[in-house]
């Protein structure tokens, strides 16, 4: 904190008058979108990577951003959104939501110029080549045909996730046949999913998720330390001293175990009745899906963010 106070701001700053409570190392990340220009706002993920409990209402500095390549893509800077918190009380009481060390910071990141990259082509006249953001051999598939019907043997598929179209003699303006391209109707093929926010807490899940048959069994075990301080008082009259002494109390608790079974093929309304009969908390949810994915009886993906 002094070295940045120094260096970039110019205010020196004695070690024993600055409190870095209030300050944490956070590491920066971003993903740059596939068209990007230089001067487009992006969003930016923070994470901390010190002792801070919290970065819920901070504010990130300017930070540049680099690439594997060392060069330097994104000027990062803004107030820090997270979706949780943490609060504490005396005694060790504490409450906490999500993870309020990580956060994001909507459009806080300024690029500053794009790396060269491959995808779709259409510097010269010989043709252009599409991919797919998800490779799918049937969307593929489906791809060729919707272009074919509107420009007969334009396209052609050269794996799951690449169309390579031919662009004919009489289009003469490129842009505008990519324009035509764009508008054409093609239903994807669907894949059953389940996406899992860590983060959040979040579970979105898709209807055509399935379930083997599988048993789910679920306890908790509660350990609570109480700590007081008794104060004993010497007889009257006598030599002795006050002394205070501090007593623990350990409680364990352990909840009874509860079990579920959920018979082949339901759907993702009955598994998420049975999950509540359990009473599963959304955090309880995302561990019980991954072990039921490891197990072999989850017939989706599994998408972690």
């Amino acid at each position: 904190m002094i070295n940045m106070m120094q260096r970039q701001f110019g205010i020196d700053v004695s070690g024993g008058r600055l409190s870095t409570k209030n300050v944490a190392a956070v590491i920066v990340t971003a993903e740059l979108p596939f068209f990007a220009k230089p001067y487009d706002e992006m969003d930016i993920l923070v994470s901390s990577i010190g002792d801070a409990k919290s970065i819920s209402g901070g504010t990130l500095l300017p930070t540049p951003l680099a690439g594997l390549d060392g060069q330097l893509y994104v000027l990062a800077q803004g107030p820090v959104l997270v979706g949780g918190y943490s609060e504490s009380a005396g005694g060790g009481d504490k409450a906490q939501k999500n993870h309020p060390t990580v956060g994001t910071v909507p459009g806080g990141g300024e690029i500053l110029k794009i790396p060269p990259r491959s995808g779709l082509i259409y510097d010269n006249r010989e043709g252009l080549t599409i991919c797919l953001s998800e490779p799918d051999f049937t969307t593929a598939t489906r791809v060729v045909s919707a272009i074919n019907d509107e420009f007969p043997d334009a396209a052609q598929a050269m794996d799951s996730s690449a169309v390579k179209i031919t662009i004919p003699e009489l289009e003469k303006d490129v842009v505008a046949f990519i324009s035509r391209l764009e508008n054409l109707m093609v239903v994807p093929d669907y894949v059953a999913a389940i996406v899992i926010d860590e983060r959040t807490g979040t579970i979105v899940i898709g209807k055509d998720v399935r379930i083997a048959p599988v048993a789910v069994f679920r306890g908790s075990l509660s350990i609570k330390i109480r700590t007081a301080e008794e104060v004993y008082q010497p007889p009257p009259m006598s030599a002795g001293e006050t002394t205070t002494t501090t007593v623990k109390d350990l409680t364990v608790h352990e909840e009874k175990r509860s079990g579920q079974v959920i018979r082949g093929g339901v759907s993702i309304d009955e598994l998420v009745k049975a999950l509540n009969l359990i009473g599963a908390t959304p955090r309880d949810m995302i561990v019980i899906l991954q072990d039921i994915k490891a197990a072999g009886a989850l017939h989706a993906r599994l998408i972690i963010k």
